[in-house]
Parts: structure tokens; sequence; C-alpha cells
């Protein structure tokens, strides 16, 4: 990941100030696709920047999205839960801060972005996050949720999905409620989306993260996450195909 930059990226919401972490290829002059990325509840961290610059060296801008603003950033789970339960509960304001960092890197003027190929992924409460970015109407070409929930308090916004829809999701995780998936598949069909949903015999919650180490809970599978970020990358090169 020589050639990967990563850049403090620094935006106001409401006056406030929020600090997200772009990845890009330094050495690339033609403009690439742009992802944002929405991290797990701990926010920005060291392991989801490496995450950003690991899908940055597959042809891609990475723009990881500040949820919380600047110099939160949690160091347990009480912490990152205090900080995610109130975006969780306002919907409005979660999609009110993914729409601003999206804006940010639509227009960086740190990396060459095609405005014209942007898409979304997340994990966990990033997942979630993702998802509803997309149900509130942004001009995505795709969004990918690793891992997350899948309610909304609206499913009637899935009418404005304007991409197509990746649900990537550990048959086992006992933190996604087993009716919600029922629940997403009967919205995505009610609003005619193009979406999958692939689920991953025996994994759990947290699949992707390298730390993640709660048996039956939470924990690592290096197969099941090399298998989903292969999903990520065909379902991607399908829809920024010229």
């Amino acid at each position: 990941m020589e050639s990967i930059t990563l850049q403090s990226v620094i935006y106001q919401i409401d006056g406030q100030p929020y600090e997200g972490r772009l990845a890009y290829d330094s050495s690339r002059a033609d403009p690439l696709p742009g992802l944002l990325m929405a991290p797990n509840w701990m926010g920005i961290s060291t392991g989801a920047e490496e995450i950003a610059k690991s899908v940055a060296e597959q042809g891609y801008v990475v723009l990881i999205a500040d949820l919380y603003g600047q110099g939160v950033r949690p160091s347990n789970a009480d912490e990152a839960g205090a900080a995610m339960m109130p975006l969780k509960n306002d919907r409005a304001l979660l999609r009110k801060r993914m729409w601003a960092a999206y804006d940010n890197l639509r227009t960086t003027s740190f990396a060459k972005v095609d405005s014209a190929k942007l898409a979304t992924f997340g994990f966990c409460f990033g997942g979630c996050c993702s998802l509803e970015l997309a149900r509130g109407g942004a001009p995505l070409k795709a969004a990918v949720s690793f891992h997350g929930t899948l309610d909304t308090p609206n499913p009637v916004d899935a009418n404005s999905i304007k991409g197509a829809i990746l649900v990537l999701h550990g048959a086992s995780d006992p933190l996604v409620p087993r009716e919600q998936l029922p629940a997403f598949e009967n919205e995505m069909n009610a609003a005619g989306v193009d979406w999958q949903l692939l689920s991953y015999g025996g994994a759990v919650h947290s699949f992707t993260d390298p730390h993640a180490n709660v048996p039956g809970k939470m924990m690592y599978d290096a197969k099941t996450a090399k298998r989903a970020f292969i999903a990520m990358h065909n379902l991607l090169d399908e829809e920024f195909r010229d």
C-alpha cells in the first residue's frame, strides 16, 4: 500500500467540525470512482484506515465518513454505544451526516473523483449508514452493507434508492435479528430495487474485523471476509462499467 495516501479531510456540519480520512493513489492522475466508507461503531480508527487503504488499492478514492465529529473517537464499547445510539435513533440526523461526507467525497480537491461513479459501503453500524444514505435518495451506483443491521423506520423510503444494493450477512449473526431479513427483502421488492443478500454459513457478526474475537457473537472469518470483499468488487465492477 506504499502508493496509497491517507489524507485527513475536515468539513463542517451545522458549524461543527468533522474529520474524515481520504485514501487514494497519489500516482493516479485520472478520475477514479469514489467510495464513501461508513466505519463500524468505533468510528475513525486504525482498523478502518487499513480497510480504506486496501480498497483504494483496487482503483478507488475512498473517504471514511466521520459520523461522530472531530475528536470523538471511542476507545471502548461504552463510548461507541454512546456515540452511535443517537444516530441509530434519529435516522434523519444519520443521513445528514452521511450526506455531508458524500458531498465532501464528490467535490474533494485532494484527488480526482469521477462524480458519475459513486458508491458507499459500511461495516456493522456503518452498513446501516450506507443503506440509509441510499434510502435517502443519494445518486449512488451501489450501496454495500457488511454484517450491518437492516431495519429502517420508513421502509417506503426504499422507493428513493437509485442504485444496486448488496447485503453481506453472517447467517449465524446474533446481533442482526432474524426478522430483519424478510422485512428487508419485502422492503426492497416493494420498491423494485436491484438487490442481493448473500448469507454466509457459520459467520457471525464482525466477520471482516481481524480484531473481533468473541466466539459465537463477533468473530473474524478470513474466508468469509475474502468472499464478501470479492462480492463487493464484482458488483462495483459491474455498476461502474462504462
